[in-house]
């Protein structure tokens, strides 16, 4: 994960997600798939399995809803969300997080 991290972003540490865009996104997000497709790829999400569980535990929550947090972090990134480009853009993606994650936990709750 390191080595992606450095390769692709330039920073040369680890992480526990990493989003690859499949298009170069513009403006504001959410982005929004070109009129009249019916579908199209969004990117690739890569999560680091070791630090997943290692957050999980130090959260005091299940692995599986550490995935289903970073998941959405990673699908976030690919719809073109930052929350390194200042504070209200963090915040932003922080709520949009948070509320994603509630509603796919309530659903998966039912």
């Amino acid at each position: 994960m390191r080595r992606l991290n450095r390769t692709y972003r330039g920073v040369d540490r680890t992480t526990d997600v990493l989003s690859f865009p499949m298009h170069a996104l513009g403006g504001k997000p959410p982005f929004s798939p070109p009129k009249g497709a019916r579908d199209f790829l969004l990117g690739d999400i890569v999560l680091d399995a070791e630090r997943v569980s290692r957050q999980a535990q130090e959260a005091g929550h299940s692995a599986q809803r550490e995935y289903r947090a970073l998941l959405i972090h990673g699908i976030l990134h690919l719809l073109g969300y930052d929350h390194e480009t200042g504070p209200g853009t963090e915040r932003t993606m922080r709520l949009r997080e948070q509320a994603l994650l509630k509603m796919l936990e309530g659903s998966h709750n039912s």
